[in-house]
């Protein structure tokens, strides 16, 4: 059998060994990731009682109180309002790119309110005329017309939404991702639409008209005339 040499022990001896396992570094990571995991369970499913409440979550409302812009005399009767809502199918596509990797297709459910009112405060001295015994009296009042469609956040939401590779990429890198603004304005307009094909207007002359009677004869009338001006 060949026998080792001096010169094969020396090498055999200044050979460094490897090592095994992770370095310490490793190991405190690991440490530290098993504790956070041992924390969340034990609060998830509530081992040590108390323990929920010391690491819960709280909130706090730093909102800066609400300013007061400016104050409008209001002289309008609001005599109807209508309860819309529209599904919004809005698709956007770019020329030449398939759908998979540039475009976006939202399917949003809006839902809003329009009111219909009749204005009371540019009532001129001849739109409003008394006899002399003060039993009868005649108005003239302009038409109802319809506000602005107001959406309802708690009863409007997204059903779906369809975006391209690109077009997540961009949400990502965006300060307001998803956002839904153009839905939102496109789901208000068709409200708008619908109230102006409605009877609202229609129904808010009727109470209009309804209110002024029954205050007048309270008021000691016996004959009231309202009537409303022709349209422009």
């Amino acid at each position: 059998m060949p026998q080792k040499t001096a010169v094969s022990e020396e090498r055999a001896e200044t050979t460094p060994r490897r090592r095994t396992g992770l370095p310490w570094w490793g190991k405190l990571l690991a440490a530290l990731v098993a504790l956070v995991v041992l924390f969340t369970l034990l609060i998830r499913f509530a081992v040590i009682p108390g323990l929920g409440e010391l690491f819960g979550e709280e909130t706090h409302d730093r909102t800066g109180p609400a300013l007061l812009k400016s104050i409008k005399d209001m002289s309008r009767y609001e005599a109807a309002t209508g309860n819309f809502q529209v599904v919004v199918d809005l698709e956007k596509d770019t020329k030449y790119l398939p759908d998979a990797l540039k475009g976006k297709r939202t399917l949003y459910v809006g839902a809003g309110t329009v009111s219909a009112y009749v204005e009371l405060g540019g009532l001129k001295d001849d739109d409003v005329r008394v006899n002399d015994d003060r039993t009868e009296a005649s108005l003239r009042l302009p038409h109802a017309v319809l506000g602005k469609p107001a959406l309802d956040p708690d009863r409007s939401y997204a059903v779906s939404k369809q975006r391209g590779l690109l077009d997540r990429l961009g949400d990502f890198f965006s300060d307001n991702p998803n956002d839904e603004r153009a839905v939102q304005k496109l789901a208000a307009q068709h409200i708008g639409d619908a109230a102006k094909d409605s009877e609202l207007t229609g129904r808010a002359e009727k109470n209009t008209t309804a209110m002024l009677e029954g205050l007048l004869h309270s008021l000691g009338f016996d004959t009231v005339h309202i009537t409303y001006a022709a349209k422009k």
